[in-house]
């Protein structure tokens, strides 16, 4: 997973007050606590759901995780929470697919799972857009070949996309994979309203494409952990409508949006996953 270097960095640099470690991430003295609490949080929810105590979980933790890799935190995130959670899953003998639906690619992800074939990992994001990586040829190697799923979206992409990608690409990655847990790196800044990304969702759309996820795996084994989102009042909205769809209560704060630009890219994608 992490590097150890990067762990003993991390911990020493926030014991001496902190400070930025790149040009968007700042850690104070209170920081290692809280990338702690982050980073554990995913596998305390999946001992509680595998103990029946619930039939899906929201982990609303801070910092985000999904750009951290292996070496290197970056772009607000210290260690990758989602990606914590999946190697536990995958170490007890699960099959885990990841999907992030942040509008910023999850590269931190996406590199720590590359040649694994235990995890899947498929991202809807933004393109061009930081950090400049999820582009079509991006699918894995090694073991890991095909397991690795990018769709990148044009700017104004609109929540009927989403659920074309989801119908399209994801549904059928489910079903080759077989996924036993299914981790979303649910981060809010698709949202129209969002003041560092260009794309147009809803909330209402956040609960759409939430619902159609989650059947994808059994009841119990879904986790969705807080990644980016940069309004708050669209982070609120967003949030309650993604519970709601993991309780499987219909909640549409905001109308689903349609009409926007991106089918093309999903049917191309499509189209490369045979």
């Amino acid at each position: 997973m992490h590097d150890v270097v990067l762990v003993d960095t991390i911990e020493s640099y926030c014991g001496a007050g902190g400070g930025a470690i790149d040009e968007d991430t700042v850690l104070g003295a209170g920081s290692w606590d809280a990338a702690l609490a982050a980073a554990g949080a995913g596998p305390e929810v999946v001992e509680r759901l595998r103990a029946g105590e619930a039939d899906a979980a929201f982990v609303a933790v801070r910092p985000p995780g999904h750009h951290a890799g292996h070496r290197r935190p970056m772009g607000f995130c210290v260690f990758n929470n989602v990606a914590l959670t999946a190697a536990d899953l995958a170490a007890s003998g699960e099959r885990v697919l990841i999907v992030d639906i942040d509008a910023h690619h999850g590269n931190g992800t996406q590199e720590i799972f590359y040649s694994d074939p235990r995890v899947a990992y498929l991202s809807l994001h933004e393109w061009p857009l930081y950090p400049g990586t999820g582009w079509l040829d991006e699918r894995g190697e090694g073991e890991g070949e095909g397991t690795t799923v990018d769709i990148p979206l044009p700017r104004g992409a609109t929540g009927d996309v989403y659920l074309r990608a989801v119908e399209q690409v994801v549904e059928p990655l489910a079903t080759r994979f077989r996924p036993t847990w299914m981790l979303i790196s649910a981060g809010f800044d698709a949202h129209v309203a969002d003041p560092l990304t260009h794309l147009s969702l809803s909330s209402g759309d956040y609960a759409q494409l939430v619902s159609a996820l989650v059947p994808l795996v059994p009841t119990g084994r879904v986790v969705a952990m807080l990644e980016g989102g940069y309004d708050l009042a669209a982070l609120r909205t967003c949030t309650a409508a993604t519970v709601d769809a993991l309780l499987g209560v219909r909640h549409h704060p905001e109308p689903p949006t349609s009409g926007g630009p991106g089918r093309e890219m999903v049917e191309t994608v499509r189209r490369l996953q045979g």
